[in-house]
């Protein structure tokens, strides 16, 4: 048993043993008293922070920590003086009902009293397509919730429902048709994610297409799946517009070069891999001047080139370096 354990089982010993001792010598009514006396007071320096807060902000709870704040303060007084012990027992019995209303309320958020009442089925007979929706997703009915809330044209609930349902195809129609309807590229985006998980590449891959349209970035993992596909004419058309997208940012920023060398390859354009791979020698060139772990960069770069005289040369280098820095950190 290690020391936190004990220590825990101990101050549990010690407190039974005090609470025994209390109704051994003052007797059980005593100590119901004094649990109940704590619990109280506890309860009224609560309400009295809760109520100052509240009056304060000017909210509308404020009465209702008021009335807290009295119930509790009285309570914490009979149990002093004992006069009037039912009013005690009232008082707590009014508190377990009002955390049981409210716990039964929290359930059910955005539903009004007669809502509450229904059943799921009467509110969608009805017409009440929200509140049967919420009817149906507490019951964890997944698809009847889904299928209410497209009714009450709350389409985003009912793809989350669809998802909890782990029809994924459902949800991703849901988004695709959110998307083209608002004209908003994050829709497209979990179209795509939702089409993947059904399996069904070819409509994830189109979704993403389409992201991809506002994202630029995402063309490469376009041209990916279209290549998993086995869609070669698809892929070389996302590869380009990939290809267009690196060539913007190595402009601006040369380490980028790399990448539109790559996609030049895939696409069996020599000439111009080797011009981008080129550019991106000199951009790690740069870049070691500053600092030599570079040279390990340019040493690939140089390969891939098929220029082994001059990979040697910069992985040599590199190596200096590595050498060098081993060394100082030994001295330290």
């Amino acid at each position: 048993m290690d020391r936190t354990t004990a220590a825990i089982i101990s101050a549990i010993v010690v407190v039974i043993a005090i609470i025994a001792a209390i109704a051994y010598y003052f007797g059980l009514v005593f100590l119901i008293r004094l649990i109940l006396g704590i619990c109280y007071g506890l309860l009224t320096i609560v309400f009295a922070i809760m109520f100052g807060i509240l009056v304060y902000a000017k909210s509308k709870y404020a009465f209702a920590s008021l009335v807290g704040l009295l119930t509790s303060a009285y309570a914490t007084y009979q149990c002093y003086i004992w006069s009037e012990p039912m009013h005690i027992v009232y008082i707590t019995i009014a508190y377990i009902l009002a955390v049981v209303i409210g716990i039964w309320w929290i359930s059910e958020p955005d539903l009004s009293l007669i809502e509450r009442i229904r059943s799921a089925r009467s509110l969608e007979k009805s017409g009440n397509f929200r509140a049967a929706a919420r009817k149906y997703e507490k019951k964890e009915d997944y698809i009847k919730a889904a299928e209410c809330y497209i009714k009450a044209n709350m389409l985003e609930s009912a793809a989350w429902c669809y998802e909890k349902a782990e029809k994924y195809a459902e949800a991703a129609k849901i988004y695709e048709k959110l998307a083209r309807e608002k004209n908003e590229s994050y829709y497209w985006k979990e179209a795509y994610e939702f089409y993947k998980k059904a399996g069904l590449k070819e409509k994830a891959a189109e979704c993403l297409s389409n992201y991809a349209k506002d994202e630029p970035w995402y063309w490469e993992d376009v041209a990916k799946l279209y290549e998993e596909m086995g869609d070669k004419e698809n892929a070389k058309e996302a590869w380009k517009n990939a290809l267009e997208y690196y060539i913007k940012e190595a402009e601006e920023e040369g380490v980028f070069w790399e990448d539109v060398a790559n996609i030049y390859e895939k696409l069996g354009e020599t000439d111009k891999f080797r011009e981008a791979m080129i550019k991106y020698v000199e951009y790690c060139k740069k870049e070691a001047e500053k600092d030599p772990a570079w040279y390990k960069h340019v040493a690939e770069a140089y390969e891939r080139l098929g220029m082994k005289e001059e990979a040697e040369k910069a992985r040599k280098k590199y190596e200096e370096f590595k050498s060098a820095t081993y060394q100082a950190r030994s001295e330290r």
